[in-house]
């Protein structure tokens, strides 16, 4: 065999040595080994008759707009979604970027006002405050869960400081006891960014209603999904108030004649859209007990990893969620290879993972100023910033080591797969063991 295949030309080094057989002998896939598994990942979204059922009654009726605001279906999704995260009220928009920025305007953040927020988040979370013309002040992450560190936030508190965005990240929940203590004691806006954790509930209470505001996504990839879609939560009348008005084109609908009139704009929802989200909220709570029967199998088998480290669940989170499973790696246990390299490994042995979130203090640098030109034509962002006396910080100043060390180390698999099978959650872990024992072929 071997005289044919030196025959065939397939050994080509002059040291005789043939090329083919560290692929052929290599474990990882990604040399050429056979893949942990082929078949793919449970799918997402999920869909029954209920969600057709939805379409059906809402195409019969021709009300399909958003408008009149608060619509039907979205009154109907509102008051329920509302009622399971323990809020007084819910306010359905488009996305849960414009949910955000309705949330920090109904609050009081006004250009040059800061808000602090978490690095270790989605770009979106700091372009709403980019969007009102606050200015983002990041404070770093607790490293056992990645979330918004209270200790960090109060040492970044200013004069000017009116609000705080908290994101609760992958499968964990921000210190909802330190941040709403602190908030309170310092008088500053409390927005719960909770895109990844519908459903969940920190000391009986839902997540979305602690802060002043919830905001929820429920694009494509959420926990619930209407291919787009958000809500707002607030269990205060006046917020609620004018929530609804800068939602609906600054409309003031009966019963708000006693608000100031606000500048709005079209961000509502659409009847369709409002009818899958009644659907999907039947079936979260089912779906959440199931990923976290798998966040607990998954976890359970990374234990016994060299190098493999899960993050602390937070006994005071009584009903668990969560939209991915975050794990980070020790690069010294996978022969110092650094995470590109081990995520490429892993999706070439069949996995779904993500690298998860660059901090936005690294990915901003200077140019967020630049990012608020258009709102602002007449002068340049930061020259607004300075016209109303902010205190502009240098984000290529800016550090927070946590965040930056969690971005290097961590590792994201999506909440779809843990509604799988025990096999596939096994897989994941085999896969990561197979890539840890055999690193140094990387």
């Amino acid at each position: 065999m071997l005289g044919l295949l030196l025959s065939a030309g397939l050994l080509l080094d002059a040291g005789r040595t043939p090329l083919f057989l560290p692929r052929l002998m290599s474990a990882l896939a990604i040399n050429g080994g056979t893949p942990v598994r082929t078949e793919p990942f449970h799918p997402w979204p999920l869909h029954d008759e209920r969600e057709r059922d939805g379409l059906l009654r809402v195409l019969e009726t021709g009300n399909w707009g958003g408008f009149p605001s608060p619509n039907v279906e979205a009154s109907a999704f509102a008051a329920a979604f509302a009622a399971r995260h323990g809020a007084e009220f819910g306010v359905c928009a488009a996305n849960g970027t414009v949910t955000l920025h309705l949330a920090l305007r109904a609050g009081g953040v006004v250009r040059g006002d800061e808000v602090i927020l978490t690095p270790l988040t989605f770009m979106a979370t700091a372009g709403a405050v980019l969007y009102v013309g606050g200015v983002p002040v990041f404070a770093d992450v607790d490293p056992d869960d990645y979330c918004l560190d209270p200790k960090k936030v109060e040492e970044q508190i200013t004069g000017r400081t009116k609000a705080v965005i908290c994101v609760h990240l992958g499968a964990s929940v921000a210190d909802l006891d330190g941040l709403t203590e602190l908030c309170k004691k310092r008088g500053l806006v409390l927005i719960e960014d909770c895109a990844h954790m519908h459903g969940s509930e920190w000391r009986g209470k839902g997540i979305g209603s602690w802060g002043d505001f919830g905001s929820f996504s429920f694009q494509s990839s959420k926990l619930m999904t209407a291919g787009e879609g958000g809500m707002v939560l607030t269990s205060n009348k006046q917020f609620e108030k004018r929530l609804q008005m800068l939602n609906n084109c600054g409309r003031r609908e009966p019963g708000y004649e006693d608000t100031p009139h606000w500048v709005g704009h079209n961000y509502r929802m659409t009847e369709f859209q409002a009818a899958v989200l009644r659907a999907q909220l039947e079936r979260l709570d089912e779906q959440n007990q199931k990923r976290v029967r798998g966040y607990d199998r998954l976890a359970k088998q990374l234990d016994e990893i060299p190098g493999v480290t899960n993050l602390r669940v937070d006994e005071r989170v009584t009903t668990r969620g969560g939209y991915q499973f975050i794990f980070r790696h020790d690069p010294e246990a996978f022969a110092g290879k650094k995470k590109g390299r081990v995520l490429e490994a892993l999706s070439a042995e069949g996995l779904a993972v993500y690298e998860g979130y660059t901090p936005l203090n690294r990915a901003f640098g200077d140019s967020a100023f630049d990012w608020g030109e258009h709102l602002f034509p007449y002068k340049t962002f930061s020259e607004q910033w300075y016209d109303s006396g902010a205190n502009v910080p240098s984000y290529e100043q800016v550090h927070c080591p946590v965040a930056e060390r969690a971005a290097q180390q961590s590792i994201w698999i999506p909440h779809q797969v843990f509604l799988g099978s025990d096999a596939d959650i096994d897989s994941v872990a085999e896969a990561v063991a197979k890539v840890q024992k055999n690193a140094s072929e990387l």
